[in-house]
């Protein structure tokens, strides 16, 4: 163990890492590297302190999620190369690993994961039980089915791998300090910050939290309360075992998913460590009502053999040698865990240049992708690709203590639980985030998270088979999603839209600001456009609706999953650009609802003396108007591109309007849609979905927005230089449209698309379509391959589907049938 003198070093940084774990050093590493200069790290006790140096340091290529396997990728193609690069040894083992299916529903997991990762480069494999027996001998194979195998995962020591990047980070100039305990935060007017320490005070321009289980501490210095919580992991280490001590090769690390476990060899023995059930597990909640014991660092917890009973019994019956096998080390430790597993980072909303790396159950195997992550993203000032799932402005003023105790309980027992689409998980619902609907609707549908909010996925008839029921086939609601989709189109459907993100920016430069944050013009007073802010490469940013209400004062709308993301990259550019303008988040005080279908006019007319008719409040347009009394903004526009309006309105009116218009629509047979009908009715339309078709890994062009994109605009828009250098050098691919002849089973983004036994692209998104009675899919293809008529293939559960690009959109919008019908044409819907 090195010792060292604590001292400051200097009193000027460009940034301040605060936290000397494998993440935080991995940071300091990735900056000083990339010729950072001025990177101080401080440490209170010694490097590794906290949940780095009693970790099992597995590291895997697989990650259920998308980009999350380019971080797993990165970290361990960098370990495979450290001790050349630092003259460290890191105990890197990279024996594969497997994960086990004993059930059929685990199968099809596996073929749902292989889809996914098909276009990726990551090597993953779906292999037999006899592989699965050649590469672990020592398995029970009554029990195997069949094996999901990474080659090249292992595991590292991560006290070795925490001092190899230490030392790399030396040598690029960066200062590691400890043992320096940061004890209090300023922020300055200029966006600086003062990092107050028993040795002095540090100026630095940039601070970055990566203080594991003290990382709600420092939040709590500048007022924010980070949802983290400590919980309890254990693994058990056995003495030698004779049958594996035989072994000429080092074992692959097993996960058996129905024993919720990973184990692996160490040294002649073998190491495992279980996931217990949210009932048995346990949280260290003191440390968040009181805080961290102060002198916490190498500790560890007194273990607890009973609570890990039933997996012990599981993993003996799997790999029988453990049977005779004695327990000589049991390591009982603490891992920070978010509500939903995954970490928080990047800069944080409402605080200037503070950003967070925290929340880590993984630490390990995301160390050094995250270092490398976070280091582009602060050097380049954009996210070198979208990782919106790891974004820290996920959280809001609704993630409660409780929710988040509760959500990290279900969180750590469904380690090992099966990943079917569409998943829901119900814990800590519903926060305190409702609509004002929610009580009138809960018990007539079938509820979905969205960003602590509760929105209707699908309503329930008196003859469906009711509540959630996951499949990586058709379920429970495909019939009744149809029924919804029938009632839009052919009638007069309402949905609650209330979870949107909802701004109001007005002040004298609010033009001039949406003038440079969009890529659209700005629309008139009274109207509407669709707008996106793109990132200084040319990258999707965001995609929002934007409506001037009054001269100079706008209303701008997003999803609800990305509200604060968008937000704080609002609000950085005014900082940036000094512009006088006011922002009001009104998010949690407004509510909305979504009437659509061809007699909305009609029913909506009855409730107001406002002239609702075409040439009157036509497509796109925005006004104030008072429906049965009520006020309300109302905007002319649909995400299921049929006659439609946006009602805007006081979250506390939301009952009374939506039942005046419930009373209103009786004789046209009005009725609920949820958000699973709306997903099938703008696919048909051809309507992109931001986080699906478009994101921080696009740009506007190859996904096909051309329209929204006002390159020739005077103001000189944030990527309108990169844009036409895109647009100069031509397209590498293109966002296509998809028809496919499946079974059973519809696309829902994120699959393989192949062409001549080749993996070629990915689909976006996709859903059964209820006109052509066939599934439909967004994908992006290579150029060459994106015309009207190529056949295709798309890899939904292990089989190959045939699959056709089609001419946009399946369906007409209703503005341009009207259109076409006016210039007297009859149009196919």
């Amino acid at each position: 163990k090195e010792t060292q003198s604590p001292s400051l070093g200097k009193d000027r940084a460009d940034t301040v890492i605060i936290g000397g774990g494998c993440v935080g050093v991995s940071l300091a590493y990735h900056l000083a590297k990339a010729g950072l200069k001025d990177v101080v790290l401080l440490e209170k006790s010694e490097l590794t302190a906290g949940s780095t140096w009693h970790a099992a340091g597995l590291t895997t290529y697989f990650h259920p999620g998308i980009n999350l396997k380019k971080i797993h990728s990165y970290s361990i193609k960098l370990y495979e190369k450290l001790e050349e690069e630092t003259g460290q040894a890191v105990g890197f083992h990279q024996p594969g690993s497997i994960r086990i299916a004993s059930t059929p529903t685990r199968v099809d997991e596996f073929k749902y994961q292989m889809t996914r990762a098909g276009w990726h480069p990551t090597e993953q494999y779906l292999i037999t039980p006899e592989k699965v027996q050649e590469l672990f001998p020592l398995l029970n194979m009554d029990m195997v089915l069949a094996g999901l195998y990474n080659p090249g995962d292992g595991h590292i020591d991560p006290y070795s791998l925490t001092m190899a990047l230490a030392a790399g980070a030396r040598k690029c100039g960066a200062q590691l300090n400890y043992p320096v305990q940061v004890t209090n935060l300023n922020s300055r007017s200029d966006g600086t910050w003062e990092v107050e320490t028993p040795l002095g005070i540090i100026r630095a321009k940039r601070i970055v939290n990566t203080a594991g289980f003290w990382a709600r501490e420092i939040g709590k210095m500048i007022g924010l309360q980070h949802p983290l919580i400590p919980v309890h992991h254990q693994y058990v280490v056995t003495s030698t075992i004779p049958e594996v001590k035989a072994l000429k090769t080092e074992l692959p690390v097993i996960r058996d998913l129905e024993g919720s476990y990973y184990l692996r060899q160490e040294r002649d023995g073998l190491l495992f460590g279980p996931y217990e059930s949210e009932e048995k597990m346990k949280l260290q909640d003191s440390w968040v009502t009181n805080g961290v014991p102060p002198g916490f660092g190498k500790e560890l917890f007194e273990s607890d053999l009973d609570r890990i009973m039933e997996h012990i019994e599981a993993a003996m019956e799997m790999v029988p040698v453990l049977k005779n096998a004695d327990i000589i080390n049991t390591i009982a430790g603490p891992i920070t865990y978010s509500p939903d597993i995954l970490p928080m980072v990047g800069p944080h909303q409402g605080v200037r240049n503070y950003w967070v790396a925290i929340g880590f159950g993984y630490g390990i195997i995301h160390a050094g992708g995250i270092g490398k992550y976070l280091s582009d993203w602060i050097l380049e000032g954009e996210p070198p690709f979208d990782l919106i799932e790891l974004d820290p402005n996920r959280y809001g003023k609704w993630t409660t203590t409780e929710y988040t105790a509760a959500k990290a309980r279900e969180s750590y027992g469904f380690n090992n639980i099966v990943g079917y689409p569409k998943e829901e998980r119900f814990a800590g619902r519903p926060t305190e985030r409702t609509s004002g609907l929610y009580d009138l609707l809960k018990s007539k549908c079938s509820m979905g998270f969205h960003a602590g909010w509760e929105q209707p996925h699908w309503f329930y008839k008196p003859e469906d088979e009711t509540g959630y029921k996951p499949s990586f086939r058709r379920t429970n609601w495909f019939d009744p999603v149809g029924r919804e989709y029938k009632q839009v189109m052919e009638k007069v459907g309402v949905i609650d839209l209330s979870p949107f993100g909802k701004f109001k920016v007005k002040g004298t430069d609010s033009v001039k600001l949406l003038d440079h944050l969009f890529a659209n013009v700005v629309p008139k007073v009274g109207s509407t456009n669709i707008s996106h802010m793109l990132t200084p490469r040319g990258k999707v940013y965001a995609e929002l609706t934007v409506s001037q209400l009054y001269p100079g004062e706008f209303m701008l709308v997003t999803g609800s999953g990305s509200e604060l993301h968008d937000l704080r990259w609002i609000e950085e550019e005014v900082t940036r650009g000094d512009y006088k303008v006011e922002i009001e988040n009104m998010t949690d005080e407004m509510g909305v609802l979504g009437v659509a279908g061809p007699y909305a006019r009609q029913i909506l007319q009855k409730l107001t003396s406002e002239d609702l008719s075409d040439g009157s409040f036509k497509f796109l347009q925005s006004r104030h108007l008072k429906l049965s009394d009520i006020a309300v903004t109302a905007i002319r526009i649909s995400y299921t591109g049929e006659l439609g309006w946006e009602l805007y309105h006081r979250k506390e009116d939301s009952v009374a309007l939506y039942s005046a218009i419930m009373e209103a629509g009786q004789k046209e047979g009005i009725d609920n849609f949820g958000t699973y009908a709306l997903n099938a009715l703008r696919l048909e339309k051809g309507f992109r979905a931001w986080g699906a078709e478009m994101n921080c890994d696009t740009n506007p062009l190859e996904a096909g927005l051309e329209y929204f994109v006002k390159i020739n605009k005077p103001a000189d828009f944030t990527g309108k230089q990169a844009l036409k250098q895109i647009k100069e050098k031509g397209l590498k691919r293109r966002l296509v449209y998809l028809t496919l002849e499946t079974d059973n089973v519809d696309p829902e983004g994120n699959e393989s698309v192949w062409h001549n036994g080749k993996v070629i692209g990915n689909t976006t998104s996709g859903s059964f379509s209820y006109s052509a009675q066939q599934s439909l899919a967004f994908a992006y293809v290579p150029t060459e391959l994106s015309k009207v008529g190529q056949k295709l293939e798309v890899e939904l559960l292990g089989k190959n589907y045939p699959a056709t690009i089609i001419e946009e959109p399946l369906v007409l919008t209703e503005p341009t049938r009207m259109r076409l019908q006016r210039k007297g044409e009859s149009p196919k819907i």
